[in-house]
C-alpha cells in the first residue's frame, strides 16, 4: 500500500472514530490538513486574517457534518470542496459589502497587496527583488477570475492532478484543462516583464 492510501486510510479511520463521538480523532485530521485548508484560503482572498476565518468556518462545517460524510474521495477532498464553497461565499458577500460602500462613500481606497513570506537573502537588494516579484505574483493570481484562480491554486500550490481538482470542484477534468491553460497565459503575461528583467540582469 502506498503512502497516499495509507494517509486515506489513516484518515478514514479518524472520520469513523469522530463520526462516534470522538473530538480527539477529529482533531488530528484538523492538525493534518489546518495548513493546507488555509493556504488554499488564503491563496483565493489574499488577506491572512480572512483566510484564517475561513478555515475556522470550514472545519466546524466539517465536524458539524461529520456523520454524513460517505467516505467518496476521502476526508481531504472533502474538507477541500467545503473550504472552495465557503471562500467563494466569503468572497462574494465581500464583493457585494464592497460595492455598497462604494455606492455610499464614492471613495474607495486602495487595499494593499500581500507579500508572500519568503526566506531572507543575504543580499538585501536580492531580498527586496524576491518580495517585490512574490507580491506581483500574488497580485497576478488575485486577479483572475475566482474559477481560473481555484485551478491554479490546486494545481500548482497543492500539486493536485486534473482527475483530483475535477472531483474536488466537481466539473470535468477537460474544464480543469481549460481554466489551467487559461489562468497560466494570464500569469504570463503579468509575469513576463519580471521574466525579462531577470534575464537582463543575470546577462549583465
Amino acid at each position: 500500500m502506498d503512502n497516499k492510501a495509507d494517509s486515506m486510510s489513516e484518515d478514514l479511520e479518524w472520520v469513523r472514530r469522530s463520526q462516534d463521538g470522538d473530538q480527539e480523532a477529529f482533531s488530528e485530521l484538523v492538525r493534518k490538513y489546518q495548513k493546507r485548508v488555509y493556504y488554499l484560503a488564503y491563496g483565493m482572498t489574499g488577506n491572512r486574517e480572512d483566510a484564517l476565518d475561513i478555515a475556522q468556518e470550514a472545519f466546524l462545517k466539517a465536524f458539524r457534518s461529520m456523520k454524513g460524510f460517505q467516505g467518496g474521495g476521502g476526508f481531504y477532498t472533502w474538507i477541500y470542496r467545503i473550504t472552495y464553497n465557503q471562500t467563494i461565499d466569503f468572497m462574494r458577500k465581500e464583493w457585494r459589502k464592497k460595492k455598497l460602500e462604494y455606492q455610499d462613500n464614492q471613495d474607495l481606497t486602495e487595499k494593499e497587496s500581500p507579500i508572500m513570506a519568503v526566506p531572507s537573502a543575504s543580499n538585501p537588494g536580492q531580498d527586496m527583488a524576491q518580495k517585490e516579484l512574490n507580491r506581483v505574483i500574488m497580485d497576478a493570481v488575485q486577479s483572475l477570475p475566482e474559477q481560473h484562480r481555484s485551478v491554479i491554486l490546486l494545481r500548482e500550490i497543492e500539486g493536485l492532478s486534473y482527475d483530483e481538482i475535477a472531483e474536488m470542484l466537481r466539473i470535468r477534468k477537460g474544464t480543469v484543462m481549460s481554466r489551467l491553460h487559461y489562468a497560466r497565459q494570464e500569469l504570463q503575461k503579468v509575469l513576463m516583464p519580471y521574466i525579462k528583467e531577470g534575464e537582463i540582469r543575470e546577462k549583465k
